[in-house]
């Protein structure tokens, strides 16, 4: 009777080497097109502040940095994923004032709401 690893070494780090890829290398990098043509314009088109939070010299080094680089560069979690979000979107042709919206606001009321609503105590959920 032999005991062997290799087995259980195979499951696991297939699926750990392909998250330390960086995907974006493999993705074309879209021309400049319009009134965008340096990487200050595209996140300036976005919107949110994204120029003052993440800084490329390049148009070719702002569409091959990942996630992970981002993360790196300390840029919050949603900011990071509405920039990697909008560079998709213009990667697949739209324009940045299609697509770029907002942030929300914060929530005026905190918990499930007031208890009463439109002059009417609100005891439960069901309709009456």
């Amino acid at each position: 009777m032999s005991f062997s690893l290799g087995g259980g070494f195979r499951s696991v780090f297939p699926a750990f080497t392909r998250s330390l890829q960086n995907k974006a290398l493999n993705r074309p990098v879209p021309a400049p097109r319009g009134s965008i043509g340096t990487p200050e314009d595209f996140l300036k088109a976005i919107g949110r502040s994204a120029e003052t939070k993440v800084q490329y010299e390049s148009w070719e080094d702002l569409w091959r940095a990942s996630g992970l680089e981002m993360r790196k560069a300390g840029i919050p979690v949603k900011d990071r994923r509405y920039i990697m979000w909008s560079m998709e979107k213009y990667r697949q042709g739209q324009d940045p004032s299609d697509f770029a919206y907002e942030a929300k606001g914060k929530k005026k009321i905190r918990g499930w709401g007031p208890a009463v609503q439109n002059g009417k105590r609100i005891r439960s959920r069901r309709h009456q």
